[in-house]
């Protein structure tokens, strides 16, 4: 039976958790939505103890990871997982990149506690933009936090929360190493954002200019890649459940608004790889 411990029961772990309890497994962790106290040593060693595997989503300190540094040198032969970002491959002018590519992302520590975790031989699933119930352009738009930059040239990849729980599972039986679970159809986020505005039946949301965008939300635009899945499907047996964002937005709406009827195709302009 698996016994998980998650550091950091967040949205995307708390998902995992809730398939590893339906498959029959047990789930401890600690984070607001979680029974043990990160800070309580007591407490999370005995959940080491009785864990057969453990899993990190609690992203990297300014100077190390808070997990290796508290409790590292105490997970034995556990199996490992660590919840890393596809930010780690920094800007690759919009072509494709897989585990193979260079390391070069633009934040320091983001990139060391990659590496350090692979050292530790964990199994490093790499996350692109993250949706799913509650948390994805539908509600962006709906709510009119939504934008569009007109920069057609600039892609990047998205997952279902669901898939990467789905992709973290099927890990448990998967040798360690790096792995990308990112859908199969990397696309320029405006396409993303007058798609969901019509499956809700808006306006497409405003246009705005590169520099009224906050300092973050420029950097983010600043990054332009295609991250590539073909290790996940090959070594995981994996396969994304929502393969592109018009799967996986249409689903979001039927769950909210059954009577959303499916638009048209999307625009000619998203990649079709």
């Amino acid at each position: 039976m698996i016994r998980l411990l998650i550091f950091g029961l967040g949205y995307t772990a708390a998902r995992i958790a809730a398939r590893v309890r339906a498959g029959g497994g047990v789930v401890e962790a600690t984070g607001r939505a979680g029974t043990l106290d990160f800070d309580d040593a007591a407490a999370v060693g005995g959940a080491m103890v009785r864990a057969t595997h453990i899993l990190s989503s609690v992203p990297p300190g300014d100077h190390d990871d808070p997990v290796l540094e508290r409790y590292g040198d105490a997970f034995g032969g556990r199996w490992l997982g660590y919840l890393s970002s596809t930010g780690v491959y920094g800007d690759a002018g919009g072509a494709w990149v897989d585990e193979g590519a260079p390391i070069v992302g633009r934040r320091a520590n983001r990139n060391a506690a990659d590496a350090a975790w692979l050292a530790r031989d964990a199994r490093v699933f790499r996350l692109p933009g993250i949706y799913g119930p509650g948390r994805s352009p539908l509600d962006r738009v709906a709510s009119g936090s939504a934008h569009r930059t007109g920069m057609p040239a600039q892609v990047f990849s998205r997952v279902h929360v669901d898939d990467i729980a789905s992709g973290v599972t099927a890990g448990f039986a998967a040798p360690a190493g790096a792995y990308n679970l990112a859908d199969d159809l990397p696309a320029n986020q405006d396409d993303v954002a007058v798609y969901a505005a019509r499956l809700l039946g808006l306006p497409p949301p405003p246009l705005v200019a590169l520099a009224d965008l906050s300092p973050a939300a420029r950097a983010f635009y600043g990054e332009n890649r295609r991250v590539a899945n073909g290790r996940a499907r090959r070594v995981l047996g994996w396969r994304p459940a929502y393969p592109d964002y018009r799967f996986g937005l249409r689903a979001l709406s039927a769950m909210t608004s059954p009577t959303i009827a499916s638009p048209a195709p999307a625009p000619a302009s998203v990649d079709q790889r």
